[in-house]
């Protein structure tokens, strides 16, 4: 059994997913192996909100290049958490706007 901590790794602050905080959708990095209602029990667990639904894309490795070395950056899992309308805000993310 996954801890929510666990599940749930970081926020992703960027300009496009501060914008969705208007319409309560949250995004998040997750852990590659969690389905869909591990990470919407984690998010209520974490935070304290009501979630609708949760979409997931798998984000891919991209080549990187530093000098003669060249490489990859590791592949991850990107959640954008949708609350239900009567759900609270989650308080992190208020600060930022």
């Amino acid at each position: 059994m996954k801890l929510a901590q666990d599940i749930i790794i970081k926020p992703i602050i960027t300009e496009k997913a501060m914008d969705g905080i208007a319409d309560k959708r949250y995004t998040f990095k997750v852990d590659p192996d969690a389905t869909k209602p591990e990470i919407a029990k984690a998010v209520e667990e974490l935070f304290g909100v009501k979630v609708a639904k949760v979409n997931t894309i798998n984000m891919k490795r991209k080549p990187k290049r530093l000098r003669y070395q060249s490489g990859h950056t590791s592949a991850w899992t990107k959640a954008i958490v949708t609350l239900k309308a009567d759900s609270k805000t989650i308080e992190f993310f208020e600060g930022m706007n």
